[in-house]
């Protein structure tokens, strides 16, 4: 089965014995393979080429099937007719009370009840995480994987030294509950071709920030190969295929590519918290997530932020056609973004933002195989370096001239039952502040997510009786609260009465 998925989506294959120049026969079947998917021109300069270059793209192609490519090329370039707006906005419904539930109105009891039995499960050895961090950081001016990204803060800690602290810390807050010695909460660090590499040396150099590091796995997410307009692959080089990553819905088949999904078979794992690496904000293996989804028995739980306003630019997560779904901005009429809640009529009908934070019962990516071909491939048109297969010139275009295929996490909502969804929506001040622009864009930026973890910082303290004084004239006020302290805000009873001059990070109690 694996050797199948790696030719629907290609696994980066790791640098060792260099492959062996293909013999005459094997080589032709290959090139009759590609010439009957009219993609010959793939073999354009391969007489040119080293024994050890032949071999590497010989290697390269024969993980790709191009009748395969070309199919889901023509699926994503021509989807099935779309429905009208009227009918589409018919077909939009928020998802019903049974399925959500919001910690902004919830009873405390139930919030307790949440985080209580979810904090059990962590004790147990039956919560795992797995982050989503292909990306780069390069609109932040930065060619390295974004969870190296330091935000600014009084600590300079990276995006991924955050998120382990809060790893770490919730192991802790569970074996104080339990009385253990030892709970381990898996960490599964899905990168990209570009990513990994250097992820990999960004958690040696950092001693995996305080987590053990067999119980931190990095794998790789699969590419696909890039595509002109006219529909042919592209190379990168004379003796390279241009590719890409397949999106972060290609977290389905990288599960099994990399063993990952047997490996948390063999660790007992029941309950899956799956996130973005750039939400600084973000509450891994968040108990009160995973006692909710828990309680409800789901094979997909998902957080939502409350949308700001009817024209923000967010996917929103809803009923399409019956069925659990995202429905992107720019497919929602005016009317229907402006639509108010006929049941609270201060708020807008549709207001569950996504922000990829997603829980997942083990039992459910045991199917991923029943499910996973019938997954949606997208369109992304792209300025993508290649050369010109007829002359071996290099191209740098100044406009798009092709495409990347990519496949988005929530595809695989509409393909479940509404009963095993629900939605948690949470406040967006104390959980999602996500890093996507270039310092001083002002939304989305360094400075509004080294803002929003001060400001929250301040509010853990001050509800503390802790006393906050900043310096207003150097550009910086509130407090770092570092998660090996607190991980939503406990434990700070220490702080009643002092004064803390801000910007300060709090490292230890003291």
């Amino acid at each position: 089965m694996n050797s199948m998925l790696e030719k629907l989506h290609l696994s980066s294959k790791d640098e060792g014995v260099p492959a062996k120049e293909p013999d005459e026969q094997d080589l032709k079947k290959l090139q009759e393979q590609y010439q009957k998917a009219n993609q010959g021109h793939v073999f354009a300069f391969y007489d040119e080429l080293s024994a050890v270059q032949k071999a590497g793209l010989y290697d390269q192609l024969s993980s790709i099937d191009p009748n395969h490519i070309n199919e889901i090329t023509q699926k994503a370039l021509h989807p099935a007719d779309k429905e009208s707006e009227g009918e589409f906005a018919n077909l939009l419904k928020p998802l019903p009370e049974s399925a959500v539930a919001s910690i902004l109105d919830s009873k405390t009891e139930d919030i307790e009840s949440w985080y209580s039995s979810g904090l059990d499960l962590v004790a147990e050895g039956k919560v795992a995480v797995v982050l989503m961090a292909g990306g780069q950081g390069t609109r932040l001016g930065s060619s390295a994987p974004k969870g190296c990204f330091d935000i600014g803060l009084p600590s300079a800690k990276s995006l991924f030294q955050i998120q382990a602290e809060r790893i770490w810390k919730i192991q802790q807050l569970a074996r104080k509950k339990h009385g253990k010695k030892n709970v381990v909460v898996p960490w599964y660090v899905m990168t990209s071709g570009p990513t990994r590499k250097p992820t990999e040396a960004f958690f040696q150099e950092h001693d995996y920030f305080g987590l053990a590091k067999d119980d931190v796995t990095i794998f790789e997410q699969g590419v696909l190969p890039c595509i002109s307009n006219e529909g042919k692959i592209l190379l990168e080089t004379k003796a390279k295929v241009a590719v890409a990553p397949d999106g972060n819905g290609g977290i389905y088949q990288a599960l099994l590519t990399s063993d990952v999904r047997t490996d948390m078979r063999k660790r007992g794992i029941e309950h899956i918290h799956a996130y973005c690496v750039d939400n600084c904000l973000v509450k891994v293996a968040d108990p009160v997530f995973i006692g909710f989804a828990a309680s409800k028995d789901v094979d997909i739980a998902t957080k939502v932020v409350r949308k700001r306003s009817a024209k923000e630019p967010v996917g929103l997560i809803l009923l399409k056609n019956g069925k659990p779904d995202v429905v992107e901005y720019s497919e929602i009429d005016e009317a229907t973004a402006e639509a108010m809640d006929a049941k609270q009529p201060d708020l807008l009908k549709f207001r569950a933002a996504n922000i990829v934070n997603h829980y997942y019962s083990f039992r459910f990516l045991e199917t991923i195989e029943e499910w996973v071909h019938q997954l949606p491939h997208h369109v992304a048109r792209k300025k993508i370096p290649c050369i010109n297969s007829e002359n071996g010139e290099t191209i740098k275009p100044e406009k798009p001239n092709g495409i990347k295929l990519e496949q988005f996490v929530f595809d695989v909502f509409p393909m479940l039952e509404l009963e095993k969804f629900a939605s948690m929506e949470v406040k967006r001040e104390d959980e999602f502040s996500p890093l996507k622009n270039a310092k001083g864009t002002g939304e989305d930026d360094p400075d509004t997510s080294r803002k929003d973890i001060l400001g929250q910082g301040t509010r853990w303290i001050k509800s503390y009786g802790g006393i906050v004084v900043s310096e207003e004239e150097i550009g910086q006020t509130g407090v770092e609260v570092s998660p090996r302290i607190s991980y939503g805000g406990e434990g700070l009873e220490f702080l009643k009465g002092k004064k803390i001059k801000a910007p300060a990070v709090l490292e230890r109690e003291e």
